[in-house]
């Protein structure tokens, strides 16, 4: 087995394992009674580390390597992104979160029980682990795709596999024994681990530039690398787009997706839920700036030789693989030590999104679906249910597992853009849910029977306008911002069409 580790980087690789493996031991010690202790920590999660956990959660590989292509490639309008979703989360903080708190919800589809009925529960439900099964699939690939370049020196399937499995078994170090509460704690050590991996290489390439602060600046301002506002309507992450699809986009992830919400409902109060989402957003937007002066301070040692010393024509490709640019840096370019630190901080990054979206899918699954099933047959203890958590765990950190080589094989042996796909696809789902959520919250319409319809017109309205779908057949290429505000549009219209019967409880929420 080839690798691109020196005797440092593993002793960097194993000691940050062994950091895992110790902490998983002492963070799996608390007592699990019930599912709500499982799920949200029975509400006593401190808001701090909830708030660096809803950080962690919201980055990944694909966010650790992508950040420095964007503005390598482009200039920091992507920084916007954040920005919306700081308006966001002040609507989720202020409009949403006090009605989960109101019903004490486990899962957020639990409000639209209240409204609908339990079938719109389940079926958001549904959709959501339809959603983060190709999603989050897709994304440990592409965290598990990185680790095999760097490891192995090859996207081997076997290496890959393992890579997975590297991912996986992390994961469930948390996730398994001790629920949410093990995950949040453990996503404060990724957190602070990931992060101080970027600041070290953000050091490490400003060492390597041989130039002053003002000269860098001037060459990215003459070279239009630090425009932050794009006022045209051509969606990317223009002002418009920003404060509509991304927007929207935004409120759906930090409210609407269990994977992000359910740390915000593990704290003691209302109060501290939106504290925590808060103070999150105020961290993630510092966090986004980093990884993109990295992408620029790359921009400069591969584009201006002048200031690097360093002629180099770059191929961003891996064993036919497209790679983006920190991975090209880290591949070519990167001492040893530094690379296993870069690496753990990728690793850290995977982790802190898998092991949330784990504890995520069982809480759906076992609180939205199971659990009302199986007390309809007669009662079991709460134990029961917590060790049927545990159960299902396992089998969708399998399935995840499944979807990600699936990716791998899919990606590399076909034309079909099923990668592409398999990442939107969260998003496609997202837009039903924010049809029926706006319903539910902001009017008197809707009904059973169109949550469903909402749901899936909203899902399918975002795929056909997908470049590959009906983009393909007349020509044409809507930005993802349109096509999510489209989307939404549509599922809202068909709630609106349905007249809405009394709350199944006598009012609406």
């Amino acid at each position: 087995m080839h690798s691109a580790f020196s005797v440092l980087d593993w002793m960097i690789f194993a000691a940050y394992f062994l950091m895992l493996i110790i902490t998983s031991v002492l963070l799996s010690r608390g007592k699990i009674r019930n599912t709500r202790d499982y799920f949200v920590g029975s509400n006593t999660v401190p808001m701090f580390a909830v708030a660096m956990s809803v950080l962690a959660t919201s980055q990944s590989a694909a966010t650790f390597l992508g950040g420095p292509e964007y503005s390598y490639g482009k200039d920091l309008t992507f920084i916007g992104f954040y920005f919306s979703a700081f308006l966001a989360v002040l609507f989720v903080a202020k409009v949403l979160i006090p009605r989960f708190y109101a019903i004490k919800a486990v899962t957020v589809y639990e409000l639209l029980e209240k409204r609908y009925g339990t079938a719109a529960k389940k079926q958001a439900g549904v959709m959501f682990l339809v959603g983060r099964l190709f999603a989050s699939g897709a994304r440990l690939y592409i965290g598990a795709l990185a680790i095999s370049m760097i490891l192995f020196l090859d996207i081997a399937a076997g290496h890959v596999a393992v890579s997975i499995g590297i991912l996986m078994l992390g994961a469930l170090a948390y996730v398994y024994f001790g629920g949410v509460k093990s995950v949040i704690f453990s996503d404060i050590i990724q957190a602070v681990t990931y992060i101080g991996a970027g600041i070290a290489v953000l050091i490490y390439l400003y060492m390597n530039i041989n130039s002053d602060f003002g000269t860098i600046v001037s060459t990215l301002q003459a070279d239009h690398k630090l425009k932050m506002l794009d006022w045209s309507l051509n969606g990317g992450f223009s002002v418009w787009a920003l404060l509509g699809g991304w927007l929207l986009l935004n409120i759906a992830a930090y409210g609407l997706d269990q994977d992000m919400t359910q740390r915000a409902l593990s704290c003691k109060d209302t109060k501290e839920a939106q504290e925590s989402l808060m103070f999150s957003i105020y961290m993630t937007i510092p966090v986004a700036i980093l990884f993109l002066c990295i992408g620029l301070l790359l921009y400069l040692f591969y584009q201006h030789p002048e200031l690097s010393g360093l002629n180099t024509h770059v191929v961003q490709k891996f064993d036919g693989e497209k790679i983006t640019i920190f991975m090209y840096y880290i591949l070519h370019e990167m001492p040893e030590g530094m690379r296993g630190l870069v690496t753990v901080g990728a690793v850290a990054a995977a982790l802190s999104s898998s092991n949330s979206v784990l504890g995520a899918m069982s809480s759906v699954a076992i609180e939205d679906l199971y659990k009302p099933w199986r007390q309809k047959k007669g009662n079991v203890d709460e134990m029961y249910f917590v060790r049927a958590s545990r159960i299902s765990i396992l089998l969708f950190a399998l399935a995840l597992s499944l979807m990600a080589m699936v990716s791998y094989y899919w990606q590399r042996y076909t034309e079909l853009p099923l990668l592409s796909f398999a990442l939107g696809v969260m998003a496609f789902a997202y837009t039903g849910l924010l049809g029926v959520y706006g319903a539910a919250i902001f009017t008197k319409r809707g009904n059973a029977a169109t949550v469903p319809l909402a749901l899936i017109g909203g899902f399918l309205t975002v795929l056909l306008l997908q470049p590959y779908m009906l983009g393909a057949v007349f020509g044409f290429k809507l930005g993802f911002a349109w096509q999510i505000l489209f989307g939404t549009l549509v599922a809202f219209s068909v709630m609106l069409a349905g007249k809405s019967p009394a709350s199944v409880y006598g009012q609406n929420p």
